[in-house]
């Protein structure tokens, strides 16, 4: 499976988001930190924040921050919520026009590939992949400003 570019932008959102010490970061500080256009991201995190996982707040001292804490987001759990219109092929969706689908024994190997899928990416959550807090907040801290990491 590959994971849009939507999805991708997600987790690396929820990954800024997660070493950042004081854990609040705007969404337009977070695409100019990866290279991204700010309309996009901020498209990422209204899903994000619909989805549950990101809470945002406006005004000063507002942004993007985690709804609760990394350990208890899983990834699994984000990727479905940001690609649940998107199985890995069409058959596994709403929509069903494929001619062979009644006599199709694909669909079966698909499904149990795309449940695997989904069910090695529940096993990690969003601390088992940000435990390099340190290297992580250095590489997202834009240059000449101090690394902003959080604590664990």
């Amino acid at each position: 499976m590959k994971l849009d570019k939507f999805t991708d932008y997600a987790l690396r959102v929820l990954v800024a988001l997660a070493v950042r010490q004081d854990g609040r970061w705007s969404a337009s500080a977070i695409a100019r930190t990866y290279g991204l256009s700010e309309h996009h991201l901020a498209k990422v995190a209204s899903q994000l924040t619909r989805a549950g996982f990101v809470i945002s707040e406006r005004g000063r001292g507002g942004g993007l921050a985690l709804a609760r804490p990394a350990a208890e987001i899983s990834i699994g759990a984000v990727v479905r919520a940001l690609k649940s219109d998107s199985p890995v092929v069409e058959c596994l969706g709403d929509i069903r026009t494929c001619r062979i689908l009644p006599a199709c024994g694909l669909r079966t190997p698909l499904q149990e590939a795309q449940e695997a899928f989904y069910a090695a990416l529940d096993q990690y959550s969003l601390a088992d992949v940000t435990r390099s807090r340190r290297a992580l907040a250095e590489l997202l801290t834009p240059p000449g400003e101090p690394a902003r990491t959080a604590a664990g």
